[in-house]
């Protein structure tokens, strides 16, 4: 293979999509959660959505609202709304390819149809964003809204922070899933999605066992019971986001100002790191937020869960 080729890999976690029903309220709440304005606000017109888009180091931020039309993820998005209210309702993961990732897929008898062309307008302006996209069917992602993404034209701007750097969310540290079987998910996000399975790891005091798999420099957390069952039914559930900062106490003075409950700063499950929770689950979203000693990579392994 030449240097540069394409395979069809996993390359980072592009994005998290949290479903909304007010865009402009969540774009308000996130920006004040993150210490930043959105890098892009626009419309699927194909799809029957609207969204908004915050930059981070490693990954974005999608808030994905229904847009009135008649596109199918927008009556799938409404449903769910209706259904289980706010919240977290699709995994992108990038690859470098997308008809080669379905070809990948199809060699592990997971059936997909070759990738779909997406397109972006912007809310102001005539930029556009394109992608291609598959989207893995639910019996083989264990029910979760899952999909490669490959970029191929527009961008996102960097925004600078509307607060002190040390005070504001810069990059994805992890996010976690639900599991009733571990197994399964681990030939899901190890096997066939490629991921690398960085920490297996057991937590006697709480009952869990979590699955950590590393790309791009974040963390998909999968966490299910220590017991062990010959048998386990039901989906995999997105349930929590962790976001990593420069001085978790900074941020935490930001956020109790801006009229965010908080809890106090304790120490990590991971020695060197400081947490505290953003209570009430914005956007139906429990959140962490995450500072490691500064001598320490800042892209190292985690292995703490949202809690």
């Amino acid at each position: 293979m030449s240097v540069g080729a394409r395979t069809g890999a996993i390359t980072a976690l592009d994005h998290v999509v949290v479903g909304v029903r007010d865009l402009d309220a969540a774009v308000r709440a996130t920006a004040t959660l993150l210490g930043r304005e959105p890098s892009w606000r626009g419309t699927h017109p194909d799809a029957g959505t609207a969204n908004a888009l915050f930059r981070l180091e490693n990954s974005y931020l999608e808030l994905l609202s229904p847009d009135g039309g008649e596109g199918a993820q927008g009556r799938v998005l409404a449903q769910r709304l209706d259904e289980q209210g706010e919240g977290l309702f699709a995994l992108a993961l990038a690859t470098d390819d997308a008809e080669a990732f379905a070809v990948r897929l199809n060699a592990w008898d997971v059936n997909v149809a070759r990738p779909r062309e997406g397109r972006g307008v912007a809310a102001e302006g005539s930029a556009e964003r394109r992608w291609s996209a598959v989207l893995m069917p639910a019996q083989a992602s264990r029910g979760l809204m899952l999909l490669a993404i490959e970029h191929r034209a527009g961008s996102l701007p960097e925004v600078a922070p509307t607060a002190a750097h040390d005070a504001t969310v810069t990059a994805l540290d992890h996010l976690v899933v639900f599991s009733p079987d571990l197994e399964g998910s681990r030939v899901l996000y190890g096997d066939i999605l490629g991921l690398r399975l960085a920490l297996d790891r057991t937590f006697d005091d709480r009952g869990q066992r979590i699955l950590f798999f590393r790309v791009g420099g974040a963390t998909v957390e999968v966490v299910g019971s220590a017991e062990p069952q010959e048998s386990r039914p039901g989906p995999d559930r997105l349930w929590g986001l962790a976001w990593r900062v420069p001085d978790v106490d900074a941020t935490r003075e930001r956020l109790v100002a801006a009229g965010f409950a908080v809890s106090g700063v304790r120490p990590g499950a991971k020695p060197g790191t400081r947490v505290c929770t953003v209570r009430g689950e914005p956007l139906g979203v429990p959140t962490l937020l995450i500072a490691a000693d500064p001598s320490e990579d800042p892209f190292d392994d985690r292995d703490e869960a949202v809690r």
